[in-house]
Formats: structure tokens, sequence, C-alpha cells
């Protein structure tokens, strides 16, 4: 099971917060007629409270109102004006919690929904990753859960389920993309591939830093350069659909993050990741120097236009006397 967070407390708090706006409020909890005939079948204010308020809780956020926990101030002073029932009743109600299970049991069947379990968390594993293979930020992820689930009319667990579920789902994400990456290479594939980390014959970088070189200044040396970096990437033979089989924005972050990683620290990855990575980094890699080795043909032709527009002023204005003596003449 992943141990990794995907949340920070910030957005926990954030994915199960009650609206601010007054008029949101109002509208998620307005009870209806059968609802308020509902709770008033209670037997005491305070059980009539009560189960309204639990009533709310799982008509959003969708969730259980916890043990020993206080109802949103809001939310209670709200439902017990529609109730015309003291905000203190609470207090009562709170203090037996067996009554509190047994309204949820009852409030459950009448809302059609259902209490979250492991059926549901294996479910919503395999749902959730077409959107974990797009993107790895927990926020999303999260709150793709809880509309999800919502959806389904399941009661929503603990945040730290959610967060849980998420990084499990993402975990099998990154998996399957390394795997997608790596479809299809061979061991000689492989071996170029490492090499890569290895120190570059005459130099104190590695053959990746050397790949990577920034272009430098509008030279044909420099475009030479990036000509043979170009073609060192494509003596390794991956396959032109490598990159098309994975989303573009995860196959990005990849080359990124693999961008900012030392060489030492990625000879340290399990071999999947590791060549996943590589291939991933070189895909980006080798449209950036094309992209660069155009830019640089551009600089190069516009600075040979620049030197031969200044040479022919300069020219001109040493000749100009001659010229103006030829005029008169």
């Amino acid at each position: 099971m992943p141990r990794r967070e995907i949340l920070t407390a910030a957005e926990g708090l954030e994915l199960l917060a009650f609206p601010e706006d007054e008029g949101e409020l109002i509208r998620l909890y307005t009870l209806t007629k059968p609802d308020l005939a509902f709770a008033r079948q209670h037997r005491g204010n305070h059980n009539r409270l009560g189960i309204a308020v639990q009533m709310s809780y799982l008509q959003y956020p969708g969730r259980v109102l916890g043990e020993k926990e206080a109802p949103y101030e809001p939310i209670l002073r709200l439902v017990s004006a529609q109730l015309a029932i003291a905000p203190a009743a609470w207090e009562l109600y709170a203090a037996r919690d067996e009554t509190r299970r047994e309204h949820l049991a009852e409030l459950l069947p009448r809302m059609g929904m259902e209490q979250f379990a492991g059926t549901h968390y294996r479910s919503l594993a395999a749902w959730l990753e077409p959107t974990a293979l797009q993107t790895t930020r927990g926020l999303v992820l999260a709150r793709a859960v809880v509309e999800e689930l919502r959806k389904r009319r399941i009661v929503l667990p603990p945040v730290a389920v959610i967060e849980r579920l998420c990084a499990e789902a993402a975990t099998r994400a990154q998996r399957k993309i390394f795997s997608l990456l790596t479809d299809g290479l061979d061991t000689e594939h492989r071996t170029k591939l490492d090499r890569l980390l290895e120190l570059r014959e005459g130099s104190p970088y590695s053959s990746l830093a050397w790949l990577r070189s920034p272009p430098g200044p509008p030279t044909a040396r420099a475009i030479l350069a990036h000509i043979e970096r170009l073609d060192a990437i494509r003596e390794i033979g991956l396959s032109a659909e490598a990159g098309l089989r994975v989303h573009q924005n995860r196959l990005l972050q990849i080359a990124r993050e693999a961008g900012q990683t030392a060489v030492y620290q990625l000879k340290e990855y399990e071999p999947a990741r590791r060549h996943g990575t590589l291939v991933a980094l070189l895909i980006e890699t080798s449209a950036t120097l094309t992209d660069e080795i155009l830019d640089l043909h551009d600089r190069l032709i516009g600075s040979f236009f620049t030197k031969s527009k200044n040479k022919y002023e300069r020219t001109f204005a040493q000749q100009g006397k001659a010229i103006n003596d030829k005029v008169r003449l």
C-alpha cells in the first residue's frame, strides 16, 4: 500500500468543506415537506433535530457526522429554525451515540444510500485508473472520487481513506505508464539506455548530460553539435509510437522530473522505472533538440542578413564621397 501523501492539509480540509455562501447553504439544507414530516415523527425535540442534521450531512457533503463531532454551526441554525427547535437541543442528542447509529441505519435506506465498504474501494480504485493515467494532482483525483461516490449514493469515507485510494490508483497508473513506455524494448535497447548514465568518453559528464546540453550561440558548429546529439538518440532505436501510448501531460511530467534528477539517483531506480523514465526523457529531448536546431538555423540565417546589411551600409558610407563627386560631375 502506498505510504505517500497526495493531499496537503489545506486540500484535505477543502475536499469536504461546507459552502460559506448563505444562498448556497439555504439551497442545500432546506428540508422538504416529507423531510420535515419524517423528522417530526420522532419523539423529543432533540431526536427530531438530531436526525434532521444527520440527514443534512448525508445530503451534502455526503458523509456521516462523526462521533462527538459538533455540527457545522450554520447548518445547525438553519435546520433548527426550520423545525422550530432551539439549537441547544443538540447537546442532549449528542449524549447518546446509540441513538445516532440507530438514526443513521434508518436514514440510509430512506435516502437510497449505503455505507462505504471494501468492494467499493476496489471498484473505485479501478474506476479511477484512467484519470490517474492523465494526472498526478492529488486534489483532482480526490475530487473525482468524491463526485463518483455521490453519484453512486455511497457515504463518503474519511479523507484518509480517499487519499489512500487515490495514492494506490496513482501508483498503479505510474507502473502502467512505465510498462507502456518500455513495451517493445529488448536487451540491446535497455543496455543503450543504461549507457546514457555512464560518463561519456573524454568528458567529465554523462552521455545524458551531453544530450541535454544547451544550444549555445547560433553558429554552424552549434547546429552540427545538436544534430550529432539528435543522431545519438535515434541510434538507440526507440519506437516512434512509444510516446503516443501515454498521455502527453504525464509524458512531459516524467521527462521534467527526470531532468531535475541527478544521474546517480536515476541509477538507483528499479529497471522498469529507470528505463521508462529515460524513454520519456529522450522523447522530450528529441523534440527539444529538433526545435532548437530550427531556432539556431533561423537565428544563424538572420545573423547573415544582419552582417550583410551592416557591411553594405559601411561600404556605402565609405564610398559616399566618391559617389557624390560622380553625381556632381
